[in-house]
């Protein structure tokens, strides 16, 4: 009972935690990775419900996709592009809105840094659990990271959704919104065709009409 008392101790920090894109792009009071979470496990329960995926493998998988941050911090993809930033203020700006297409041209080169940052940091976090705890919450991390199962894959996909949200909540839907780079990696990674419709009726929702039509 003690060690369950310190995880549960060790991941409230992740409510304390602003996410660090929204920081970088000065969000005034921005979410944290708990906020965060939150709204992607809602979004797979509400959404998992409608398929015939399990559930709870979906859930435990959106709770644990992010519990490595508490010790390795929230290393965004854009973390690994800081060395990129430019100085000059306009420059920075335009660079901010293209980061997310950025990275889908060199993910490959950074995203096993961050894969191994975060898998320290977790196996660190859940030491102290039982063995079959242990397995329980790094087996759901690694589902989410590599997408190795439908329920794994299904969670990533909503995670990307809900990011997108969040990005339109702040920065709104205008021609130089930002929120276009979550609009396209969405579009990339998202295949369920169930997440398809999702994501048709919230750009039916926030632009009055569908892709294509």
């Amino acid at each position: 009972m003690k060690n369950n008392l310190n995880f549960l101790i060790e991941i409230s920090k992740l409510k304390e935690i602003p996410r660090t894109g929204w920081v970088l792009r000065k969000v005034k009071k921005p979410e944290t990775i708990a906020d965060h979470t939150f709204r992607v496990a809602m979004a797979n329960w509400l959404l998992g419900k409608k398929t015939k995926f399990n559930l709870g493998r979906i859930i435990k998988r959106s709770l644990a996709h992010d519990f490595c941050e508490v010790y390795a911090g929230d290393v965004t993809p854009f973390f690994y592009f800081i060395r990129d930033l430019p100085k000059n203020k306009k420059e920075r700006k335009k660079f901010l809105r293209k980061y997310v297409r950025l990275l889908r041209r060199k993910k490959s080169q950074r995203g096993k840094e961050k894969f191994n940052l975060e898998k320290k940091s977790l196996l660190k976090m859940i030491k102290f659990l039982k063995p079959k705890m242990r397995e329980d919450i790094f087996s759901s991390w690694l589902d989410f990271e590599k997408r190795s199962s439908r329920e794994g894959d299904f969670a990533r996909q909503v995670d990307k959704i809900e990011t997108l949200l969040q990005a339109i909540e702040y920065f709104g839907i205008g021609k130089n919104s930002p929120a276009s780079g979550w609009w396209e990696e969405s579009e990339e990674i998202v295949e369920h065709p169930l997440l398809l419709e999702f994501l048709k009726t919230s750009q039916k929702k926030f632009y009055g009409k569908v892709a294509g039509t």
